[in-house]
């Protein structure tokens, strides 16, 4: 935001996972700094770990239980996680100009240029 331009592209993403609010909240503050923990009730992650071995094990068990299930029910549960997102083809493509058009701004092309000289 410091220099012209949002999250535009990925927020459809990101707020579809956590919600408008607190999308909101994220995109007008981005100079805060949030945790996993943070993340993980917020509803971006599932699971956080302290260490790298941890998430290793987490994913082999997870995986391991995925290569059980039927494929097919896998299949369609995933088309069942993503009703609803049938324009993102068109709404990204919206949001990239969005991005793309604030990124030529006088403003972003100041702040960039601030931002290089620091």
């Amino acid at each position: 935001m410091a220099v012209g331009f949002g999250p535009f592209v990925i927020g459809p993403a990101v707020e579809r996972k956590i919600g408008a609010a607190t999308f909101a909240q994220m995109a007008l503050t981005p100079d805060e700094w949030r945790t996993a923990d943070w993340a993980k009730t917020q509803g971006l992650f599932q699971e956080s770990f302290e260490t790298v071995e941890q998430l290793d094990a987490y994913l082999t068990h997870f995986s391991n239980s995925l290569c059980k299930y039927s494929p097919d029910a896998l299949l369609e549960l995933k088309k069942v996680f993503w009703q609803g997102t049938e324009h993102w083809d068109t709404l990204l493509t919206e949001r990239a100009a969005i991005s793309g058009r604030l990124a030529l701004s006088e403003f972003s092309k100041n702040a960039i240029a601030a931002f290089k000289k620091a």
